[in-house]
């Protein structure tokens, strides 16, 4: 287990899922998986938001994490989202994450219910409990509405499990407070690439991307630095790719980043209802942002 914790490190995207014609696409999952690995990206993190999950069929969520680990032997980390606002069902999720080989899953703050800092502590824990896998919480208020606190975090980093967070809170004191009160060998995920450098400063593991979709190497050879304290090379490589990180949100995601990923010819941009595709106006702006940082010709 303690092994497994410290892969959880570096640059992790958080991985669309190709669609093409309603169904998902599995070949191109599969290319975009060993594409991924080759550019160096350090994890693999299939079936959160940026997967969207919330229009996945249980069946089709197992799937993708099941291709992830098949493609995926072992190189890096795979750490399936496994979230869900009913305990019952996330604990389910879980399971069958485990089972099909996942080594670690990310577990979303139960939204929509808004439950108490003793609700999300109980969510966790029976989580933790029923099953024996590394858990990284992900501490998203601004789509889940509810913030886990230091305080509950500390809580949870004593559960044996319970590996580390995503934080997508954009305050860059939680990483600080998170370390002294939970302890160094809880891993601090950025869950936010526009203020990863800052948050990787502060004491952080790495950042599960979406940026890294269509980016990997650049975000790769980023955290890369950050991990080894280079923090001017770090530097230089944020502000070639902020551009990119602030585009990926114009719309809701993951409709740019999908139309990013199309771009560089591995999958197509479709994506499900809600969400639509990219306008033609934030279209034209990924076109040019990509071109700016090289990753593209226009």
């Amino acid at each position: 287990m303690r092994e497994l914790r410290e892969r959880i490190k570096g640059s992790m995207p958080a991985l669309i899922t190709p669609f093409s014609h309603g169904r998902v696409d599995e070949d191109a999952l599969r290319r975009l998986v060993a594409w991924q690995i080759a550019e160096g990206s350090h994890g693999l993190v299939p079936t959160g938001t940026t997967g969207e999950s919330a229009t996945l069929s249980h069946e089709e969520h197992i799937r993708v994490v099941e291709i992830c680990v098949e493609e995926t032997k072992g190189r890096v980390p795979v750490i399936a989202g496994a979230g869900s606002n009913s305990t019952a069902e996330a604990i389910s999720l879980t399971r069958q994450a485990k089972e099909v080989g996942a080594d670690a899953v990310l577990s979303v703050a139960p939204y929509y219910n808004k439950p108490t800092q003793e609700g999300l502590y109980r969510h966790f824990a029976a989580i933790a409990e029923a099953v024996d896998i590394p858990i990284v919480l992900y501490n998203i208020p601004g789509r889940s509405v509810v913030e886990i606190s230091v305080e509950t975090m500390a809580r949870l980093s004593r559960i044996a499990n319970i590996a580390g967070v995503k934080d997508a809170t954009a305050n860059l004191a939680r990483p600080s407070r998170e370390r002294d009160a939970c302890g160094r060998a809880f891993r601090l995920i950025s869950g936010e690439d526009i203020t990863a450098l800052g948050y990787m400063a502060h004491g952080g593991c790495g950042c599960i991307s979406v940026t890294a979709n269509a980016a990997p190497r650049l975000c790769a050879e980023f955290q890369e630095a950050c991990m080894q304290g280079a923090f001017d090379r770090a530097l230089l490589l944020q502000d070639r790719l902020a551009p990119l990180h602030d585009a990926m949100f114009l719309e809701a995601s993951p409709a740019p980043v999908k139309f990013a990923v199309s771009l560089l010819g591995l999958c197509g941009d479709e994506v499900r209802l809600p969400i639509v595709s990219a306008s033609k106006a934030v279209q034209a702006r990924l076109r040019e942002v990509m071109a700016a940082a090289g990753l593209i010709n226009i």
